[in-house]
């Protein structure tokens, strides 16, 4: 049990889309990421939250328009639908997921 400071652990992440599991809720993972270019398309077996906790992102969707999300915004990618976050500039991003859940998808 102790309190978890999201600036501090920003600063210690190595580079872009190298995430670190902050916590593990009940049967989730929180994780957190910098975001900088383009990630591969990818799809997974669940739901995939993500929150921005700063800077600006693009969630590409398979069949769908992208969503642009500012701070503070949640989206929520449906179980099996193809997507891929884009930042032009770094932005950091809060994923809530299953422990299971593969960077790269299934």
């Amino acid at each position: 049990m102790e309190k978890i400071n999201i600036a501090e652990v920003i600063a210690t992440l190595p580079g872009p889309f190298q995430p670190r599991d902050l916590a593990t809720p009940n049967d989730s993972v929180i994780r957190l990421a910098r975001l900088h270019g383009e990630f591969p398309w990818h799809h997974h077996d669940e739901d995939e939250l993500f929150l921005c906790w700063d800077g600006t992102f693009r969630l590409d969707l398979q069949d769908h328009a992208p969503i642009t999300l500012h701070p503070g915004e949640i989206f929520v990618v449906p179980a099996g639908l193809e997507h891929r976050p884009v930042a032009a500039t770094p932005a950091h991003v809060l994923m809530i997921e299953r422990p299971e859940t593969k960077q790269h998808g299934n």
